[in-house]
This record gives structure tokens, C-alpha cells and sequence, in this order.
């Protein structure tokens, strides 16, 4: 019986909670189509990716980052999402 009240209690809420991820996808027009955010923001995380090698290289420095095959994707992938919570959340 406690059970039961408990479920009825929170239910509203948890549906609630749960529906608040239901809204549209974020898109942007460019020339009048409509592209998702994220393909942007992997772009823009490749550009920023390859601006940080060229630092690296710079300074002498790529050599020191551990696995090259690892680490430049690593970095694109931590950079689009960083751009994504930044632009669109």
C-alpha cells in the first residue's frame, strides 16, 4: 500500500522530468536549408583541434602528448562537445 502512494506521489514528476528532454533539435539555416548544431560544432572542433597542432608543433611539443592516433581525436571529440554545450545548452 505505501508502495503504491510513493508511485503516485512522484509519478507526475519523473514524467515530467523525463519529457523535458523532448524538445526540437537545434538547427541552424545556412542559405535556406537547415543543418543540425552538431555538424557545426564537429567542424568547428576539427578547426580548433588543428589550431592546437600547430601550437604544438610550434613549441615543439607534439612529441610529448602520448599516442598521436589517440590523442588528435580525442581532442576533436572534447572540443565538439565543449562547442555543443557551449552553443546549445
Amino acid at each position: 500500500m505505501r508502495v503504491l502512494e510513493l508511485v503516485k506521489k512522484w509519478l507526475p514528476g519523473l514524467a515530467l522530468v523525463i519529457c523535458t528532454g523532448c524538445s526540437r533539435a537545434p538547427s541552424i539555416e545556412v542559405v535556406g536549408s537547415f543543418f543540425p548544431g552538431w555538424m557545426f560544432c564537429i567542424v568547428g572542433g576539427l578547426v580548433l583541434a588543428y589550431l592546437a597542432r600547430m601550437v604544438l608543433v610550434g613549441r615543439g611539443l607534439e612529441c610529448k602528448v602520448g599516442p598521436l592516433v589517440v590523442f588528435y581525436p580525442s581532442l576533436v571529440a572534447g572540443l565538439s562537445c565543449l562547442l555543443w554545450l557551449v552553443f546549445f545548452s
